[in-house]
């Protein structure tokens, strides 16, 4: 009688010096596999727009997050929340008002004939 050799395998995730969570030994993020599952999309489908992740790590990436959701989304949420602090930190470090001009007049100032 052949028996099935049940093994725990460890999980396909690892956290960078960053503190981000990535999936197998790529940069794809945590978030990335998970917000792509939240909106409907497949393993398969996963896979095709991260084709440097391993489809088995996809699965067992979504199983994780189907037994931890709570966790997981909360991760995702202080995530979301760093990322956000970061884009206005950047605001307030950058003018963005008047850019657009800017660049015009930089451009119209170095174009031939504009001397």
């Amino acid at each position: 009688m052949n028996t099935l050799a049940i093994a725990t395998e460890p999980l396909p995730l690892h956290t960078d010096q960053g503190g981000v969570v990535r999936v197998g030994g790529t940069r794809i993020t945590l978030d990335s596999v998970i917000y792509a599952f939240k909106e409907g999309s497949t393993a398969e489908q996963i896979l095709e727009d991260y084709p440097s992740l391993r489809l088995a790590d996809v699965y067992a990436v979504i199983g994780y997050y189907l037994r931890h959701k709570e966790e997981v989304d909360a991760y995702l949420r202080e995530q979301s929340r760093q990322a956000e602090e970061v884009r206005r930190q950047d605001e307030a470090r950058f003018d963005r008002q008047g850019i657009r001009e800017r660049l015009l007049a930089r451009l119209s100032s170095s174009s031939p004939g504009s001397s």
